[in-house]
C-alpha cells in the first residue's frame, strides 16, 4: 500500500497518536506565558538532555550527512560536525542563559540596550531565520520519504515518464566526456542541468506530506506548549538514536555478501579496501576538497562565537529547573548528537559503495538505503524508520515554533498590544506558533521556485556588481 506494508502504517499512525496524545495532555497544565513558552522552568538533566539533543537535530542532520559523505567521503560529516569544537562553550553559556530570568532573548536585548525597537528587530530576523531552518527540515524529510517509497516506471503518470526519460538523457550526458559531445549535445545538457529532471517519483504527494507533519506539530505542540515538546523530545530522541545505528548493521552484512563472500574480510577492510583512499581523508583532500582543514576551523569558530546570539539556546536553557540542569543537558544532548553524527557518516561511506552508479541524487541517498536495505525484511522497520525521521524533525521544529511565538509574542505583540491577560497572550502566542509553522510549510513546497529565484538575483548582482 504506496510502497510501505501494512506494519509499516501502522507504526505511523501509532507514533502520530502518541505524541498526539501528550500534546493534549500538556495544553490542560497551561495557566500562563512562562508554562507555555519554558513549561515552568522545572526540568531535570534528563528532559534537559534530550531536549537539547532534538531541538539540535532536525531531519535534514541524516540525510545532509549522508548526501555529503556520499560526494565528499568521510570528511562530509563535517557537514554536522562542525559544532563540536563549540559544544564545550555551552557548559560556560547555558549557566548565564538560565540565570538572565527572561523569557526570550530579545527580552535579554531589550533590557542591555533600553531599546523595544531593537528586540523587536531582533524577534523578526530570528523569526525569519528559524522559518528557512524549519523548511530545511520538511524538504529532507519529503526527499527520504520520496526515496522510501518510489513508482514503478510502470505507474508513472504520462507527465512523469516524460520527466524521467530527460532524467535518463542528463545522466547518460553527464556520463560522457564533455569534449566528446556534439555542440547539440553540449546545448542540452546544459538545459538540463538547469531544469533537473527528476528519475524517481513517489506514491506520496510531496506537499500534502508536508502539510500532514506541519498539522500534527501544530496540534501537540501549538496547544500544548514547551512541556509537550520536551517531553515528546524524550520519545522521539529515543527514535533519532536508534534510527542513527539502525543502518549500520543491515549495510555491512549487504557489503559482506556482495564484495566479501567467502573471505574473512570484515566490512570496515572491504570498504577500505574498494574505495579509493581520497574517501578517508577526515579533512578533505586533493581531490574532495569542500571540507578543509582551515573551512573546519574557521567555521568552528564562528559557531562558538555565536552560540549564545541563537535565540533557541536561551528557551532550551531557561527551561531547566537550576543552573546545572541546564548546563549538563546542553553538553550532553550536543554530544550525542556529535556521536550519532559520526553514524550517520559511517553510513554514508557504506553507500558510495553500494549506490554508486544506482543513485544519481545524492540528496535521496539516504531515503534509498531504507528502502533498499529495510524494506525487504517487512518487519516495520520502514515505517519505524519514516516515523524517526519525522521525529527529528518536529523536536526541532516544536522547539523553533515556540521560539518564535515567544519572541513575537513578547518583543513585537506585547509592546504594541499591553495590558491584557495571561490567557489572551497565550492564545497569540499559539496562533504566532501556527503561523510560523505554516509559513515554513508553504516555502517548503515552494522550494526549488525559491532557490530559482535567489540564484537569479545572486547572478544579476554578480553580473552588474
Amino acid at each position: 500500500m504506496y510502497g510501505l506494508n501494512l506494519i509499516d502504517i501502522i507504526i505511523i499512525i501509532i507514533y502520530f497518536a502518541a505524541i498526539i496524545g501528550i500534546g493534549i495532555w500538556a495544553s490542560l497544565r497551561i495557566k500562563n506565558q512562562e508554562d507555555y513558552l519554558l513549561g515552568g522552568r522545572k526540568f531535570g538533566r534528563l528532559v534537559q538532555t534530550f531536549a537539547s539533543f532534538g531541538q539540535a537535530t532536525s531531519a535534514d542532520g541524516p540525510v545532509g550527512t549522508v548526501t555529503t559523505t556520499f560526494k565528499n567521503g568521510a570528511a562530509g560529516i563535517w557537514s554536522s560536525l562542525l559544532m563540536v569544537f563549540a559544544t564545550p562553550m555551552y557548559w560556560i553559556t547555558s549557566p548565564w542563559l538560565r540565570r538572565m530570568r527572561v523569557l526570550t532573548l530579545g527580552d535579554f536585548y531589550e533590557e542591555r540596550f533600553g531599546s523595544k525597537k531593537m528586540a523587536a528587530a531582533y524577534a523578526i530576523i530570528g523569526a525569519i531565520g528559524m522559518m528557512g531552518l524549519i523548511s530545511v527540515g520538511y524538504v529532507a524529510m519529503n526527499k527520504t520519504i520520496l526515496a522510501i517509497t518510489p513508482k514503478t516506471v510502470q505507474e508513472y503518470t504520462p507527465e512523469e515518464k516524460m520527466e524521467y526519460d530527460r532524467a535518463m538523457v542528463l545522466n547518460s550526458l553527464e556520463e560522457r566526456d564533455y569534449v566528446s559531445l556534439t555542440a547539440q549535445e553540449q546545448a542540452q545538457l546544459k538545459e538540463l542541468r538547469i531544469e533537473q529532471p527528476r528519475s524517481v517519483f513517489s506514491y506520496f504527494n510531496e506537499s500534502i506530506v508536508v502539510w500532514i507533519v506541519c498539522l500534527v506539530i501544530i496540534i501537540y505542540a501549538v496547544f500544548g506548549g514547551l512541556e509537550a515538546a520536551f517531553y515528546t523530545d524524550m520519545l522521539q530522541g529515543v527514535f533519532i538514536i536508534i534510527l542513527s545505528f539502525l543502518l549500520i548493521p543491515f549495510s555491512w552484512v549487504r557489503i559482506k555478501n556482495v564484495y566479501g563472500a567467502g573471505s574473512g574480510d570484515s566490512a570496515m577492510n572491504i570498504l577500505h579496501d574498494k574505495l579509493p583512499q581520497a574517501f578517508f581523508e577526515i579533512f578533505g583532500s586533493p581531490t574532495l576538497i569542500d571540507f578543509t582543514w582551515y573551512f573546519i576551523i574557521t567555521a568552528s569558530l564562528v559557531a562558538a562565537v555565536t552560540v549564545v546570539t541563537q535565540p533557541n539556546q536561551l528557551v532550551t536553557n531557561a527551561a531547566a529547573k537550576d543552573e546545572y540542569s541546564a548546563r549538563f543537558g546542553m553538553v550532553t544532548g550536543g554530544f550525542i548528537k556529535r556521536f550519532c553524527t559520526i553514524m550517520w557518516g559511517l553510513v554514508g561511506l557504506s553507500a558510495v559503495l553500494l549506490y554508486t552508479g544506482k543513485v544519481h541524487n545524492p540528496d535521496l541517498v539516504w531515503g534509498y538505503t531504507i528502502h533498499d536495505l529495510l524494506g525487504p525484511a517487512k518487519l516495520g522497520l520502514v515505517g519505524f524508520m519514516i516515523s524517526s525521521m519525522m521525529a527529528a524533525l518536529m523536536s526541532t521544529a516544536s522547539a523553533l515554533m515556540l521560539t518564535v511565538s515567544g519572541l513575537m509574542l513578547h518583543n513585537v505583540y506585547k509592546p504594541l498590544v499591553p495590558g491584557k491577560s495571561e490567557k489572551h497572550y497565550v492564545w497569540l502566542g499559539r496562533i504566532f506558533g501556527g503561523a510560523f509553522l505554516a509559513g515554513g510549510a508553504l516555502i517548503a513546497t515552494q522550494f526549488d521556485s525559491i532557490l530559482e529565484i535567489l540564484k537569479f538575483i545572486w547572478e544579476f548582482f554578480v553580473i552588474f556588481a
